[in-house]
C-alpha cells in the first residue's frame, strides 16, 4: 500500500501534459462536424418544408 502512493502522483502527473488548443474553430469544419446529424434529422423526421420555412426566416432576419 506504501509503495502506491508516488506511482498515483506521477501518473496524475504526466495526464494533462498534451497542450491544449485555443481558439475557435474554422467555421466550414464546423458545418461539416454538424450536416450529417442536421441530415439524418432532417430524413427521420421528414422535415424539408420546415427546413425550407427556417432558412427562408434566417434569410429574410440577415436581410437577404
Amino acid at each position: 500500500m506504501a509503495l502506491t502512493a508516488p506511482r498515483t502522483i506521477i501518473r496524475a502527473q504526466g495526464r494533462g501534459t498534451r497542450p491544449r488548443r485555443t481558439g475557435r474553430r474554422h467555421p466550414l469544419v464546423a458545418t461539416l462536424m454538424a450536416l450529417p446529424l442536421a441530415v439524418l434529422l432532417l430524413v427521420v423526421f421528414d422535415g424539408w418544408e420546415t427546413v425550407a420555412t427556417q432558412a427562408s426566416s434566417v434569410g429574410v432576419m440577415l436581410g437577404r
